[in-house]
C-alpha cells in the first residue's frame, strides 16, 4: 500500500531520546577506552547528559573519615569527581547526577550489591549524610558555577523498591532519605533540581506511595523518575543469561506510566525521567549485541518523546562490570558499544535519529518521516520483530510517496544507510569468526569495518514535487533513507562515452 506523506509538518521531533543516556559506574570515566568511546559517541549522536551510580561510592573516595586528637572528622576529597566531569564537560555531555550508593563508612550495613560492591544500606548517621551531599553539590557548584549546576537533575539513589539496592527495599526509609537529600540542596539553592523514586519495573504502586509522602510533608520535587525493562526472569548460562520479552509497546507504556499514576495529583505536570530503559534488565544477554535490538527498540526510540521527557538508553558502552569484567569482547553487555569501540546496530539506530529532521511529516507502525529547514527529508524505517522467537519475520515492504520542495528540482538524491542481520553487524561478523574472546588487532579493525552501515544511493524523479519509494526492509533491518532536491549542474559539453576519449559521433561498438 502506497503511504501519502503530508507535505506539510504535523509537528516537531523532540530530543527526549538523546536529552541522556547510562554509563557504568562513575570512576570508570577516568580510563582512556571509555573516554574514547564517548568521544565517539558525542560525535555520532550528541547525548546532552549521563548518568551513571557509584558517585558516592569508596571507588570514587569523596568521603574521608579521620581522627585528629581523639575528635571523629571529616574530609572531602574531590579528586575524581573534578576529572570526571571535566572529561564529560569537555566531550559536551553534563552530568545527570545520582547519588548512591553509600560510604562503606558511613553505612549502617554491610550489604552490597555488584562485583564492585556498592553499598546499599542507609547511613548510620543523617547528619554526616547530609553533610556529605552538601559538600559535594557545593562544590561543584563552587567548581562549574550555579547556572550550570542547575541544570543537572538531582536524582536520589537508585531502584529503592529492590532489596538487591536499598536494604530490605524500605520505604520508610528511602522516604527520609530522599527528604533530607531534598531539603539540603534546596537549602543550598532553590533552583537546584532534585527528584526521584528511579523506581525499577514491577512495583508500580511506590510512585503513588511516594507522591503521597512528599505531598504530605510538603518535601520538594522537581522531577519523578522510573526505570523502564522489558525482559522476563533470567535463564542462566555460564556468563551470561537468556530471557523472554514482551512487545516492545510495553516500554512506551512504561514510559506513560507515571503521568497516568500522578493525574490529579498536585505532582501531576512534573518532567518525567526514564532514567534507565533497554530490553533486557541484565547486562550479559547476547540480545543486546543484535540486529533484532535495534530492530526492537526503533518504535520506541522514535516514539518515546510524546510520552517521557527523558528515555535514557542503558548504557553508552560495554565498559559497566556490574557483573565482573567481561570474558569476551561480545558479551550481552547493555552498551551501545563494545570495548575497543566496536559500533552495534543500535549504536546506529541512534546514530541514525541524529541526521533526522526536527519537524515530523508523518510517523507510523515502522516509519518516522522527518523534513529540515534545508527542505532535507528524512525518513527512517524498520523491520517489525516478533518478540517471542517463535516466528521468524520476512522481507518488509513500504511504499512511500514523499513531497521534496526545490525550486528547479527536476530529481532527488537519495542515500540508504542500513543495518540488519548481515548489513552493519559486527556481532554476526564475530560469530562467522569464531567467536573469539579477545580478537586480534587485525580482527578487531574488521569488525569495526563490518560495524558499519551498508550504504547505497539512487536518482529518482520529481514528479509533481514528488518521489516515490518503493523499499524492502530485510529481517531486523533499520534503514535511513536522506533525501535531497538535485539542481542539476552538469555543464553542456559533458558527456559520458567520452570518458575514455571515445567519439561521441561515431557508431557504437557491436
Amino acid at each position: 500500500m502506497l503511504i501519502h506523506v503530508p507535505e506539510t509538518p504535523c509537528g516537531r521531533l523532540g530530543d527526549a531520546w538523546r536529552t541522556c543516556v547510562g554509563t557504568g559506574r562513575f570512576e570508570l570515566a577516568l580510563r582512556r577506552d571509555y573516554q574514547d568511546s564517548l568521544a565517539l559517541l558525542q560525535r555520532d549522536i550528541g547525548f546532552r547528559h549521563i548518568r551513571g551510580h557509584g558517585l558516592l561510592s569508596d571507588g570514587v573516595g569523596i568521603y574521608r573519615p579521620y581522627e585528629y586528637q581523639g575528635v571523629r572528622q571529616v574530609r572531602y576529597a574531590f579528586t575524581y569527581l573534578d576529572q570526571v566531569v571535566d572529561a564529560y564537560l569537555e566531550l559536551g555531555i553534563k552530568p545527570f547526577v545520582e547519588l548512591g550508593f553509600m560510604p562503606s563508612e558511613l553505612a549502617s550495613g554491610d550489604q552490597t550489591v555488584f562485583w564492585w560492591h556498592g553499598n546499599v544500606t542507609p547511613p548510620r548517621s543523617w547528619t554526616e549524610w547530609a553533610a556529605l551531599v552538601r559538600a559535594t553539590v557545593t562544590h561543584l557548584i563552587d567548581r562549574y558555577g550555579l547556572d550550570e549546576v542547575r541544570g543537572w537533575p538531582i536524582e536520589v539513589w537508585n531502584e529503592p523498591n529492590l532489596k538487591q539496592f536499598w536494604q530490605d527495599a524500605d520505604a520508610g526509609a528511602y522516604h527520609r532519605l530522599y527528604e533530607i537529600t531534598a531539603n539540603t540542596i534546596k537549602d543550598i539553592d532553590g533552583s537546584l533540581q532534585v527528584g526521584g523514586p528511579a523506581i525499577s519495573p514491577g512495583e508500580d504502586d511506590w510512585l503513588l506511595r511516594f507522591a503521597s509522602f512528599v505531598t504530605d510533608r510538603e518535601v520538594p520535587i522537581d522531577f519523578v523518575s522510573r526505570h523502564a525493562y522489558t525482559s522476563g526472569p533470567a535463564q542462566q548460562v555460564p556468563f551470561g543469561v537468556h530471557q523472554t520479552l514482551e512487545p516492545a509497546s510495553r516500554l512506551l507504556e512504561q514510559f506513560a506510566l507515571p503521568r497516568q499514576q500522578l493525574r490529579g495529583t498536585p505532582l501531576a505536570g512534573l518532567p518525567v525521567h526514564i532514567t534507565e530503559f533497554n530490553s533486557s534488565y541484565r547486562p550479559d544477554n547476547p540480545i543486546h549485541d543484535t540486529a533484532f535490538n535495534a530492530a526492537y527498540l526503533a518504535p520506541v526510540i522514535a516514539a518515546g518523546g510524546e510520552v517521557a521527557d527523558s528515555f535514557a538508553y542503558w548504557t553508552f558502552s560495554d565498559m559497566f562490570e556490574e557483573e565482573g569484567v567481561p570474558t569476551a569482547l561480545f558479551h550481552g553487555g547493555f552498551g551501545l558499544l563494545t570495548h575497543r569501540q566496536i559500533k552495534k546496530p543500535t549504536y546506529h539506530l541512534y546514530a541514525f535519529m541524529a541526521r533526522m529532521g526536527d519537524q515530523i511529516l508523518t510517523r507510523g507502525t515502522d516509519h518516522l518521516v522527518t523534513v529540515d529547514d534545508t527542505g532535507r527529508v528524512t525518513i527512517l524505517a524498520w523491520s517489525p520483530v516478533d518478540h517471542t522467537g517463535t516466528a521468524s519475520p520476512g522481507h518488509h515492504p513500504l511504499q512511500l510517496s514523499v513531497p521534496v520542495s526545490a525550486p528547479g528540482a527536476s530529481s532527488a538524491f537519495v542515500l540508504r544507510s542500513t543495518v540488519d542481520e548481515e548489513r552493519g553487524n559486527a556481532w554476526t561478523a564475530w560469530c562467522e569468526m569464531g567467536r573469539p574472546r579477545s580478537p586480534r588487532p587485525r580482527e578487531l579493525e574488521v569488525l569495526r569495518e563490518a560495524a558499519e552501515p551498508a550504504r547505497s544511493h539512487r536518482s529518482l524523479p520529481l514528479v509533481d514535487g514528488r518521489v516515490t519509494l518503493d523499499v524492502t526492509l530485510s529481517r531486523h533491518e533499520v534503514t535511513l533513507l536522506e533525501i535531497t532536491p538535485v539542481v542539476d549542474e552538469t555543464p553542456p559539453w559533458y558527456d559520458e562515452r567520452r570518458l575514455l576519449g571515445a567519439d561521441p559521433t561515431a557508431e557504437p561498438f557491436s
